[in-house]
C-alpha cells in the first residue's frame, strides 16, 4: 500500500486544479448560460454549435454532451402535436406540386402552411403561419380565438407584404403548400392567392408527411412554448407565440437543417441583408 506523508498531502491538496480541469470549468459556466439563453430547450448539439459557430471556440462535441451530463443539463425533447386541420368534404381535387421534396436553393420558391391549436383558461388560441421552405424562416403568421378563413389570409397577407414574392428576380411563382383545412380550399383564401400570383399546392389527404416542414415548427413550439405551463388568457398565450416567432425562433434558434444558424443568420449568409425578414 502506497504511504503518503500528511505535508505531502495537503500540500497535493493545496495545488490549483490542473488545466483541464480549469477549461472545464471554464465550458461548463459557457454551457449554462448557453442552456439559460436558449430558454432551457438546447441540448447538446445546439450548445456545441453556439460554443463553436457563436463564440468562435474549438470545442468537441463530445466533451460538451460529458459536461452537460455531469451538471444534469438536458435539452427538450419533441413531442406528437394535437392537430387541428377541419377538411372540406367538398373540395374540388387539387394537384401537389411538392410531392414531399422541400428542397428549394433560393427563398420564396416554396412555402408552407399550416393550422394549430392550443387550449388556454379562457378558450382555444389558433394559430396560422406561413414557413419558407428555404431558410426555416417564419414569413407571416395570424393569432385569433376561432379558425375562420380570415385566420389564413391574415397570415398569407404578412408573407406577401413581407417578402413580396411578385418582385423577386425570375419569372417563376411561388409554390403555397398546404393541406385539405376547410380554410384553405375556401374561395376567399384561393382568391388571395391569384391575385399575389402564388401557385396552389395540397398534400394527400390524411397524411402530416406531406407538409412535415411546417408540422416540425409546429411540434417545436409545442415543446419549447405552448406546453411549458397553463394558459390562463388567449392574449397571454398570443403574446408569448408572438415573442417565440419573432424574438427567438426567426432571428435565434439554431436548426440542424440549416447547417446550425437561424433562419434570419442563415438568409443573411445566403442572400445577403438586403433579403426582407
Amino acid at each position: 500500500m502506497l504511504k503518503v506523508s500528511r505535508s505531502g498531502y495537503y500540500d497535493w491538496l493545496g495545488r490549483p486544479a490542473c488545466l483541464r480541469a480549469q477549461e472545464d470549468e471554464y465550458l461548463l459556466k459557457l454551457i449554462e448560460q448557453i442552456h439559460a439563453d436558449s430558454r432551457k430547450t438546447y441540448g447538446s448539439p445546439r450548445v456545441h454549435a453556439e460554443l463553436t459557430l457563436g463564440l468562435g471556440l474549438s470545442v468537441n462535441l463530445k466533451r460538451v454532451a460529458r459536461l452537460m451530463r455531469q451538471a444534469g443539463i438536458q435539452g427538450l425533447y419533441r413531442r406528437r402535436r394535437r392537430g387541428c386541420t377541419v377538411r372540406d368534404p367538398d373540395a374540388a381535387p387539387s394537384l401537389d406540386l411538392v410531392n414531399r421534396d422541400f428542397t428549394v436553393t433560393e427563398p420564396n420558391r416554396l412555402w408552407v402552411t399550416d393550422i394549430t391549436e392550443h387550449p388556454t383558461q379562457e378558450g382555444t388560441l389558433y394559430c396560422a403561419a406561413v414557413m419558407d421552405a428555404y431558410s426555416r424562416l417564419i414569413v407571416g403568421w395570424s393569432i385569433a380565438g376561432h379558425m375562420r378563413t380570415e385566420l389564413v389570409t391574415d397570415a398569407l397577407g404578412m408573407a406577401i407584404v413581407r417578402r413580396q414574392p411578385d418582385k423577386q428576380p425570375g419569372n417563376e411563382q411561388t409554390i403555397l403548400h398546404s393541406d385539405h383545412g376547410c380554410q384553405y380550399t375556401s374561395w376567399a383564401f384561393g382568391q388571395r392567392l391569384r391575385t399575389a400570383g402564388l401557385l396552389a399546392s395540397m398534400g394527400t389527404v390524411g397524411d402530416c408527411y406531406d407538409n412535415s416542414l411546417i408540422e416540425s415548427f409546429w411540434n417545436t413550439m409545442q415543446l419549447e412554448l405552448l406546453d411549458t405551463k397553463e394558459w390562463q388568457a388567449r392574449d397571454e398565450l398570443a403574446n408569448a407565440v408572438f415573442e417565440w416567432i419573432e424574438c427567438w425562433y426567426n432571428p435565434k434558434r439554431r436548426h440542424r437543417s440549416i447547417g446550425m444558424h437561424s433562419p434570419i443568420t442563415f438568409e443573411t449568409l445566403h442572400t445577403g441583408p438586403d433579403q426582407d425578414h
